[in-house]
């Protein structure tokens, strides 16, 4: 990824809300799987961070894309943002700049 792509969706993630909260338990299967849905359906999201996640938000964030095959974008404070382009073509919505 370019960072001329970064800078763009780090704009286009600036309008979102987080969708996910990562808790005490960090990164479980079950949030990896949920993380990797949302990515495949809206191809860029934003987690929060609790304050009772003792994990840095640079660590979580690579290991969240590590194991959903995404891309971070920006990590800053408690908010992680993700991407992933969608598989199927007709799903996918954010067109980068090359």
């Amino acid at each position: 990824m370019t960072s001329k792509q970064r800078a763009y969706l780090k704009g286009l993630a600036m309008t979102i809300d987080p969708i996910f909260q990562i808790g005490k338990a960090a990164v479980t299967p079950e949030l990896t799987a949920a993380v990797s849905e949302a990515l495949e359906a809206r191809e860029l999201i934003k987690l929060n961070i609790l304050k009772n996640c003792a994990e840095e938000g640079s660590v979580l964030a690579s290991t969240l894309a590590e194991r959903t095959h995404s891309q971070v974008v920006q990590v800053i404070g408690k908010k992680i943002v993700l991407y992933r382009q969608a598989k199927d073509e007709k799903k996918r919505k954010i067109v980068l700049p090359k």
